[in-house]
């Protein structure tokens, strides 16, 4: 029989089987020439294998002599719910992102003139990393500071109002009417800058005001960030509003003048308006202004002229001459126009086709 092993030669056995399972060494290429490595890429039995997490043939590809898989078999499932994310996941994690940032500064900084490389000069470029993040985290500070101070802090718990309403060392003493009469009173300042003049002002802007228009009380200047011009300038605006009020009353004094003298040159327009009342869409006129016995005469006449020019048809040249000139026998009476009204045919009215020789009664029967 063998002969039995002591406790430290068990304890090298295991570490040694450990080892060699965990470890598999074989020849790497490298750039050196080639040497010896130790590649991890053994499974525990226990452990599914990879190819076996998802089996469909579109899944993320395998291969098995690298025993790698580099996308994820699982894209859609849950992260809490799976083990494996892909051998891709190895290589954005870490210190990777840091590297990534690293490389990024490097050719930024190439590109903007400054002589630095990774490769070439690895501490150079993570000094001046380290410095740009310092700087930026210093000045990304600051502004911090400047909007906090101009604009306060809304998240910030406010103080109570019962330390505001403390007591102070400051004595004042007022009136009956609320007037200082002893001491000085503190009054709430803005956070802007206050009393801050400008440009040879000797008051802020919006100080006056004027039909709408904010300026400075000093010169009466509506232009803001304008240079102050004294008594000098306050005249020359008063001048110049007035010159304006002289300017639109006499542009309103000739408009009134040309007015009056194209009334005067032209024509009365009493035919204008009476054609209009006439042939436009105006009412027609009252019965009590109407003769009934001319109405039906002008209705009579209006028959004799549609038979006449239902005989002639389309003969041009039995059809009257029409003058235009403005004689008492060719201008349009009221009752003719009446009549005119009466016989004329709507295409719109809907009882239009009733109407006539049709049903015998001359529409009548509709009434």
């Amino acid at each position: 029989l063998p002969a039995p092993l002591t406790l430290s030669a068990i304890i090298v056995s295991l570490s040694f089987i450990a080892a060699a399972f965990g470890e598999v060494k074989k020849r790497v290429r490298t750039t050196a020439g080639g040497s010896t490595g130790s590649v991890r890429n053994l499974r525990i039995r226990e452990d599914t294998a990879k190819y076996l997490l998802n089996l469909d043939t579109n899944s993320a590809h395998y291969d098995p002599k690298s025993r790698s898989m580099r996308e994820d078999p699982n894209p859609n499932k849950a992260p809490n719910e799976k083990t494996f994310f892909g051998d891709n996941f190895v290589r954005t994690s870490g210190e990777y992102q840091t590297w990534q940032a690293l490389n990024l500064h490097s050719m930024q900084a190439f590109d903007k003139g400054t002589e630095v490389h990774v490769q070439a000069l690895p501490s150079l470029a993570e000094v001046m990393y380290q410095q740009f993040k310092q700087k930026k985290e210093t000045l990304g500070q600051k502004s911090k500071e400047e909007v906090l101070a101009t604009y306060g802090n809304e998240a910030q718990k406010p103080p109570d109002e019962a330390l505001l309403l403390g007591q102070t060392e400051a004595y004042v003493e007022y009136d009956r009417t609320g007037r200082v009469i002893k001491g000085q009173e503190v009054k709430k300042r803005s956070r802007y800058e206050e009393d801050v003049y400008i440009n040879n002002h000797t008051s802020v802007w919006g100080s006056w005001w004027q039909d709408g228009t904010w300026g400075y009380a000093c010169c009466h200047s509506a232009v803001r960030n304008s240079y102050c011009t004294g008594k000098a300038g306050e005249k020359a605006a008063a001048e110049t509003a007035e010159q304006m009020v002289r300017n639109l009353e006499a542009k309103a004094q000739r408009a009134a003048e040309e007015a009056e003298k194209r009334a005067k040159s032209t024509l009365s327009n009493a035919h204008l308006e009476k054609g209009n009342a006439q042939w436009g869409t105006d009412a027609a006129a009252d019965d009590s202004e109407l003769d009934p016995e001319k109405v039906k005469a002008a209705m009579k006449k209006l028959d004799r002229q549609e038979r006449e020019a239902a005989q002639q048809g389309d003969d041009e040249r039995k059809r009257k001459f029409n003058s235009l000139a403005e004689d008492d026998e060719q201008q349009m009476t009221p009752e003719e126009m009446e009549a005119y009204r009466l016989k004329k045919s709507r295409g719109e009215d809907p009882a239009a086709a009733f109407m006539g020789g049709a049903s015998g009664t001359d529409g009548y029967d509709l009434l």
